[in-house]
This record gives C-alpha cells, structure tokens and sequence, in this order.
C-alpha cells in the first residue's frame, strides 16, 4: 500500500473515533476543572487557617480526591477525560484538524499539543495509580526535581532549562495580557448565552487565566533559580510554585488560590462552548 493509501486510512479511522474522542476532549476539560478546583480550595483553605496544605500540584490534588466519597470512581473517570485530552491534543499535533497551518506560528502550535498530549498522558497514568492504590503516585514534583537534575548534569541541559524558564516565563506574562484584555480561546463559541451570564462568566475566566499565569510565571523564576544555584529542589513544578507564592502573605496568596478556582471554571467553559475540531 503506497503512502497515499495508508494516510486515506488513518483519516478514515480518525473520522470513525472523532465524536468519542471529542466527548472524552470535553471531559478532559472538565478533569482539569476539578484538579485546578481543588488545588484553589485546598491552597484558599490554608491562606484562611481553615486547615488544608498551601501547596499541591495536580498529582497531589488527585491524592485528595480519593479520599472522598467515590473518590477512586471519580478518578477513574478523571482519567479517562486526561488520556481523551491526550488523544485530542495528539490527532491536533499530527493531522491538524484546528488549521493551525504549517508556517512557524502553526508548528509551534502543534508542537505545544504534542508537548500536552504526553504530558496529559502522564497525569492520565498517574490518576489510574492512585484510583488503585498506589498513594506514592499522588507526590507532587519528584519526576520534575529528577528530570531537572539529569539536565543540570550538562552544559546543553542547562541551556535547556533556560529555555524552559524563559518559556514559563514569557508564557505567563502570555496570560496575563490575555486576562488584562479579556482575550480568551478563540475557539470558544460564547454567542448562545445570555450577556448578563457571559459577563460574568468572562470576568471569572480573566481572573483565573491571570491567577494562573503568576503561578506558571513563577515556575518559571524557580526553574531559573535551580540553573544558577544548582539545586534541582528548586524547580518542582507547581507545589514548589505555590509554596513560593504563600510568602507574599496569606490574603495575597488567597488571592491567587481563589483565582485558580476560577481557572477551573474557564476549563468548564472550555468544556462546554469549545469548538473542539478533530478530524
């Protein structure tokens, strides 16, 4: 069978999954509701001395889930929206169902949802461990702390995390002129709701994408700082983040805790009013 043929056929077969993959695409969405949901929560409960942990990354907020009612059924079910998110991000990578084209603007575009098709995967991977038992799978930062300090180990993977800081970096300050001049995902088709709730709806979304960006922000200046003091500790990822934020203070911090929580409620919005393209 020539080349032709074999990509005829795996676009006939991404046509065939594409309603399953975008419903499980939309359910990711609402996974990553619910992590960033609980992350907020738990972080606003600490600021406010109602107990809780300031700081927990996704895996961590998956390791508090479990132990709510059902817990492990809504982590089966987390995962199976992480790993349709995957597949959605992968099929945009290879085959390009959004139009991002093929200049430097739409690689890039397809190389990032290769990068959160694997890491979505991971997370996938990791709330399947948990919903069965293995409670080591819930710790926040260790793979980035090892990851980090085999790159630390050379001069290119140095390089590499400068990179990556810089990236976080810019991403955040990305997000925040994205929350300062209400530019949300263009693919969201918001038109079908009443103005009164897409105002607030729209307010909420700006406050968490800002949230969020100090958080990926600060990732970034701790990646930075792992590089120049040569201390993989200090880059792990979003626990490490938040841990740095709650010295500004604890109504700042809150602050912050609270917007994620908003971040959550965008994720919803992405779930429901997303143009989601994927064959």
């Amino acid at each position: 069978m020539n080349a032709s043929g074999i990509h005829g056929q795996a676009d006939h077969a991404i046509r065939q999954v594409a309603p399953w993959v975008e419903r499980l695409a939309r359910l990711g969405f609402i996974a990553k509701a619910v992590l960033y949901m609980t992350i907020g929560v738990l972080a606003s409960a600490a600021a406010l001395r109602l107990g809780g942990t300031p700081a927990q990354g996704q895996r961590g907020a998956m390791g508090a889930l479990v132990d709510a009612p059902l817990g492990r059924v809504l982590l089966a079910v987390i995962a199976a929206g992480l790993f349709g998110y995957a597949a959605w991000r992968f099929i945009d990578a290879v085959t390009d169902p959004e139009g991002n084209g093929r200049d430097a603007k739409g690689i890039a575009k397809r190389i990032r949802s290769a990068s959160l098709g694997v890491l979505y995967t991971a997370l996938g991977a990791s709330a399947v461990k948990i919903a069965l038992g293995h409670r080591e799978a819930a710790t926040d930062g260790e793979q980035t702390q090892h990851w980090v300090s085999r790159a630390m180990a050379s001069s290119p993977g140095k390089v590499v995390l400068i990179i990556i800081a810089g990236a976080f970096v810019i991403y955040g300050i990305h997000q925040l002129y994205c929350a300062a001049t209400a530019k949300l995902d263009k693919k969201l088709r918001l038109g079908r709701m009443s103005p009164s709730a897409r105002r607030w709806l729209v307010a909420a979304s700006r406050f968490g994408i800002a949230a969020r960006g100090i958080v990926f922000g600060t990732t970034g200046v701790l990646v930075w700082r792992a590089v120049e003091r040569r201390d993989p500790a200090q880059a792990r990822g979003l626990k490490t983040s938040l841990l740095q934020l709650f010295e500004l203070g604890r109504i700042p911090f809150a602050i912050i805790a609270v917007g994620l929580v908003a971040y959550g409620v965008y994720q919803l919005i992405e779930a429901r009013y997303r143009n989601i393209a994927v064959a």
